[in-house]
């Protein structure tokens, strides 16, 4: 589904990605893990050709992306929820998933009462708040209408940086609910991470990240059970 090769990113005199090499398969979720400063983020907006490439390149579907528009990328069916959220916060509920769905020519008016049906089955606090401005609502609430919006677009490939960040534990453990639950029923996920514990739980396969370079890659499982895995980032 999505292939990165040889990617190298520069910030100035800065290397943020170093020659990395990063497969997602279809029906895979993905983890990338890393402290802070590791090149996570830089991966994704990379991907997304929001950042200038150095060297290397990118294919989805087949096809390469590298230097493809940030909008047609979207087009082509590669979905970015960012970090942050950055949702429409004078726009209802409602609103910000109809916006959602621009970026997919393919789809008609007529569909988008029923991908809005799909998303409040998913996220049923969406549909009680579905005339509040998203401004108004609690950071778990704009992070839940963050990925509803992103799915709105009928993506082949979720990529979601730091879904976790700033919220509470119960909140996190129900946001991961939900990434579980969306792998099951086969969404590719490439899942940027500070939580490894939890992403590396879910993830079929994972890429550990240290200072632009990729250092260590395999199963969730296996990662989780790796002894400098552990001790750098699971508190081990």
């Amino acid at each position: 589904m999505l292939s990165v090769e040889h990617l190298t990113v520069q910030y100035g005199s800065i290397s943020a990605l170093r020659d990395i090499n990063i497969a997602v398969n279809d029906g895979e979720l993905v983890t990338l893990i890393g402290g802070n400063g590791a090149g996570k983020t830089s991966t994704l907006m990379a991907i997304s050709n929001l950042v200038q490439k150095e060297r290397g390149s990118i294919y989805f579907k087949g096809k390469d992306i590298t230097h493809l528009a940030p909008d047609k990328i979207v087009k082509m069916g590669l979905a970015h929820v960012p970090e942050g959220r950055r949702i429409f916060p004078s726009l209802t509920v409602y609103e910000n998933l109809v916006a959602g769905t621009m970026g997919n020519q393919s789809i008609k008016s007529r569909d988008i009462p029923q991908l809005i049906e799909q998303q409040y089955a998913l996220f049923p606090r969406l549909k009680e708040r579905e005339k509040q401005a998203g401004g108004s609502l609690s950071g778990g609430e704009q992070q839940m209408l963050a990925i509803a919006r992103a799915l709105m677009l009928k993506p082949d490939i979720l990529m979601l940086d730091e879904p976790s960040l700033g919220l509470a534990p119960i909140i996190v453990e129900e946001i991961f609910e939900l990434l579980a639950k969306m792998k099951k029923d086969g969404k590719t996920i490439l899942l940027i991470e500070q939580n490894a514990s939890m992403a590396l739980s879910i993830a079929d396969r994972g890429y550990v990240l240290a200072t632009g370079e990729v250092i260590m890659e395999g199963t969730g499982k296996e990662l989780l059970a790796d002894p400098e895995v552990v001790k750098a980032y699971l508190g081990g």
